[in-house]
């Protein structure tokens, strides 16, 4: 059922949009027959429809003489809303085609400038191959801010970095991967102390100079606190960047950094990497959406290909 207002005008909610598909067939055809034959169905059937229009109206749409159909003022008057009311019907039917088969939408995706620089970029090709209409809207944040940004609801899903922040909103996680970190240090730059020169241990960061991320920062916190339990405070050269800021300061021999072995293979020239000795530093990815929301289903889509990447 739907309501149809105009102005100074209200019509009643019993009118059904095959009996408005069947009034603007008779009005564009001015033939009943022809009308019948259009919408394929018999004309005795549609001559109802069009009658029970009239009385659920309290008006006469046509005026019938001799097989000469013209429209009554109330006709004229309800033409053009039938005609917006059976478009806007159809373009939402296709709309929600599209997205059901997943020929249009978006998906927005938060994500750690670590994971889009060494996780996302396969993915997202992959899925963009697969569905080209889909729309990938990505946002790149700290763990804190990528849990904030799918409680208000701005994110259909985000890659964070285990444990959720106190105080976190209900969410739904699954565990994507397990990942080491290393060391990376300037190849134009002395080698980091260690044992062997092969591998460091957390300790033998004591006395380096470390390029550090933003507050906020999950690699910052995870790198701070190993320090600490090593039984030293961290010295900083230089605070605040992401990872591309980061990765760069190192590279110009700044200090040195503990960064993702993803984000380091994938860094290019510049950058020597040194790993850290067992039982070293890892950090636990997950996907998570809101408890309360299920994601649309392209998103499900490409949460179900990053679970199978």
């Amino acid at each position: 059922m739907i309501r149809l207002v105009s102005i100074g005008q209200s019509y009643p909610e019993a009118m059904q949009f095959q009996q408005l598909h069947y009034f603007v067939a008779v009005a564009e055809t001015r033939h009943f027959t022809r009308a019948a034959e259009l919408v394929h169905v018999a004309q005795p059937s549609l001559s109802q429809q069009i009658k029970a229009l009239e009385r659920e109206l309290g008006a006469d749409l046509f005026l019938r003489a001799r097989g000469n159909i013209t429209l009554t003022d109330a006709g004229e008057a309800l033409l053009p809303l039938a005609r917006r009311i059976l478009a806007d019907a159809d373009t939402a039917r296709h709309e929600v085609q599209e997205l059901v088969q997943l020929r249009g939408g978006r998906v927005r995706l938060g994500a750690t400038p670590s994971l889009c620089t060494g996780l996302l970029p396969d993915v997202l090709r992959a899925f963009h191959d697969r569905y080209p209409g889909i729309r990938l809207l990505i946002e790149e944040g700290g763990s804190h801010d990528l849990v904030r940004e799918l409680a208000r609801g701005a994110l259909d899903l985000a890659l964070i970095v285990l444990p959720l922040p106190p105080a976190s909103p209900a969410l739904t996680t699954v565990e994507l991967l397990r990942e080491d970190l290393v060391v990376v240090s300037s190849t134009e730059a002395p080698a980091p102390g260690c044992r062997d020169g092969l591998v460091m241990r957390v300790a033998d960061l004591e006395g380096e100079r470390l390029v550090m991320f933003r507050h906020g920062y999950d690699l910052r916190e995870l790198t701070v606190a190993a320090c600490r339990s090593a039984g030293f405070e961290p010295h900083f050269a230089v605070e605040g960047g992401e990872m591309d800021a980061v990765l760069g300061f190192v590279r110009a021999g700044l200090g040195v950094a503990v960064v993702p072995r993803m984000v380091a293979t994938r860094a290019g020239q510049g950058l020597r990497v040194t790993p850290l000795a067992r039982p070293g530093l890892h950090r636990t990815i997950a996907l998570a959406h809101r408890s309360d929301v299920a994601p649309p289903r392209a998103a499900r889509e490409l949460q179900r290909m990053l679970l199978e990447r």
